[in-house]
């Protein structure tokens, strides 16, 4: 394909065997066969075939647009491959070369002259070692994938051939030309297969990049009216399924020019338009041609080029503001049909900032609470931390936008033991379940939930211990459905800091240090170890480091057996019996506890 953009090819045959065997062959300029200039015994051809980083796209004196980057497709299909062979013809003669799992079985071979051929023919088969002997290609996907290729470039002609054995898909020919000579726009109308849009007509043009930017824009969008749609972009005929900078400029080339459009028509309400109401529900292909394009990544699946994104807005908006223009009567329906998915989207956001601020109102947050900023609960969560000194910490080591901090004074009650006079009566309980917004016991409901997750973080000693086992007690009996649905978490803060040289690491307990003394700070060199008093004697950095950030924090989720399953009754029946003992009233069970498990304790925490 990059032979056909550079104006150097104008067909493409690929065929599948029987046996595997994929051929492609085109009738561009030939691989380049003279010995390489920096591999003075071999060929360029073998050099490319076999070495990485060696092909034609460093310099825009080959291919000013390519799929192709960084050299590394050819030699790559060749060491997977256990047979692979190259044909070649150029200036009237042919060469032959054979591979085998990426080194060259035979010599560049002169086969003589040869008239009116040229080009490069590819022949792979994919190596069972490596794949497996069952291992197949899909002869739908290559279809797909020639098909959407010619329509890309609609100057090209692609034959595909397939043995009718290997076809499983009705869909998918044996044999068949393909060439599309209005691109993207019979693309679009295959695609959209009748069905009724809005405007009668596609917007569908293909531009020059601007500013002297080599390369061109291609597109073709409809609204068709049942709003199920789809947004595929490509870059230099590579598929961008992720999107990225080509795909920002066009959305926003839209937004703008129906905002403008609005403007002229004295319509105030396009200035919502937003680019999920433009494009979301709307049909669009996207084909941009770029000099050396940055993706993210080997896989090309997102476009990362700023440029980009400002090139394809200016080189696509002023053609749309002219096609809206020419059709007032398709411009309008289209601005009122946005508009409606504008009004739509609006009103959503607004429910949801209602709920959200009844249920506050309603509420009456807890002052100590800091809440984030996010109005709905997807993603947030609520750390809950003994005292305000953790809580100061916490604080400014969160992320403002998703995660809450509750600090709670001391050790919470112990529900397990206490009359429902003291439950109401209180506070710190009393502020948390304020905050979580989803009220306790009969009244609770678990769709009100303000937070995503709740994370119980104390600090790493008995004392913390203890708290986060009177607030799992709370939960166990006053939210049950709270954990069931996988809402209710513990943080892990470390209790140790071990330090060598420019090496730090953190230890969970004293297990954890003893295990990193003999394995990553074993031999040589002093350590310090220093032990962390609590959550608010660690600076914020270190907390959001070791405990806090989704990046790389350990949390542990509780949860409970279900005792509606038969499979977990019993162990339903397990987790209150043990509740029961732990913190209920009755001391001789918790005695009794002690004295049937004291034995299995190796470190005690004093």
């Amino acid at each position: 394909m990059d032979e056909v953009v550079a104006g150097q090819a104008s067909r493409i045959e690929m065929s599948l065997d029987a046996d595997g065997t994929v051929t492609v062959q085109d009738n561009g300029r030939g691989i380049p066969v003279d010995p390489h200039p920096k591999f003075k015994d071999k060929s360029a051809l073998e050099v490319i075939c076999t070495t990485l980083h060696s092909g034609g796209k460093f310099s825009d004196k080959v291919y000013s647009t390519s799929g192709g980057l960084h050299g590394v497709g050819l030699s790559v299909v060749n060491a997977l491959s256990d047979i692979f062979g190259v044909e070649v013809a150029r200036d009237r003669k042919l060469w032959r070369q054979a591979y085998s799992r990426g080194k060259p079985k035979t010599k560049l071979q002169d086969c003589g002259a040869v008239q009116n051929r040229r080009g490069t023919t590819v022949s792979f088969h994919a190596d069972p070692e490596i794949f497996g002997e069952k291992a197949r290609f899909k002869p739908e996907k290559l279809y797909r994938m020639a098909r959407s290729k010619a329509y890309l470039f609609k100057g090209v002609e692609i034959r595909w051939s397939c043995d009718p054995a290997l076809i499983t898909d009705k869909d998918t020919p044996s044999d068949a030309v393909l060439h599309f000579p209005g691109g993207l726009g019979d693309y679009l109308d295959a695609s959209l297969g009748g069905r009724p849009t809005v405007t009668p007509k596609p917007f569908s043009g293909t531009s020059p990049l601007p500013g002297g930017a080599t390369g061109k824009v291609e597109w073709a969008v409809n609204w068709p009216e049942d709003e199920d749609g789809f947004v595929n972009s490509y870059t230099n005929t590579v598929p961008t399924p992720q999107g990225g900078s080509h795909e920002q400029g066009f959305r926003q080339a839209l937004v703008r020019g129906l905002r403008g459009y609005g403007e002229m028509v004295n319509n105030k309400r396009a200035q919502q338009i937003s680019s999920e109401d433009v494009v979301d529900g709307a049909c669009a292909l996207l084909s941009l041609f770029i000099q050396d394009p940055q993706f993210q990544g080997q896989t090309k699946e997102r476009l990362g080029m700023p440029e980009a994104a400002r090139a394809v807005e200016n080189a696509v908006k002023d053609h749309f503001e002219h096609w809206l223009s020419s059709d007032p009567q398709a411009a309008s329906a289209l601005l009122e049909n946005i508009l409606e998915r504008t009004d739509e989207r609006l009103k959503r956001r607004q429910d949801r900032e209602l709920k959200r601020k009844s249920a506050t109102r309603k509420l009456r947050l807890p002052g100590k609470l800091a809440d984030c900023s996010r109005t709905t609960p997807e993603g947030t969560e609520i750390f809950l931390v003994e005292g305000d000194s953790a809580g100061g910490s916490a604080k400014q080591a969160r992320d403002r936008a998703t995660q809450a901090i509750l600090p709670l004074r001391g050790k919470v009650l112990n529900v397990a033991t206490a009359t429902a006079d003291k439950l109401r009566a209180n506070q710190e309980l009393q502020d948390l379940v304020q905050a979580l917004g989803c009220g306790w016991g009969d009244a609770y409901k678990g769709e009100d939930l303000r937070y995503e997750r709740v994370i119980i973080m104390t600090d790493a000693d008995v004392d913390g211990a203890h708290i986060a086992a009177l607030l799992m007690t709370f939960f166990y009996r006053e939210m049950t459905q709270l954990i069931r649905d996988g809402h209710l978490y513990l943080a892990l803060p470390p209790l140790y800091r071990l330090v060598r040289g420019k090496d730090s690491a953190y230890a969970r307990d004293d297990a954890h240090r003893i295990e990193l003394m003999g394995t990553r700070f074993a031999g040589n060199g002093k350590v310090e170890v220093s032990r962390f008093k609590g959550l608010g004697e660690m600076p914020p950095v270190q907390l959001r480091e070791t405990t806090m950030s989704p990046k790389s924090r350990v949390l542990l989720q509780v949860r409970i057996p279900d005792e509606s399953d038969p499979e977990q009754k019993g162990e339903a029946a397990e987790t209150a019996l043990l509740v029961e003992t732990l913190m209920g009233k009755k001391a001789e069970l918790r005695f009794a506890y002690i004295q049937e498990n004291a034995r299995f304790v190796e470190d005690i925490d004093v």
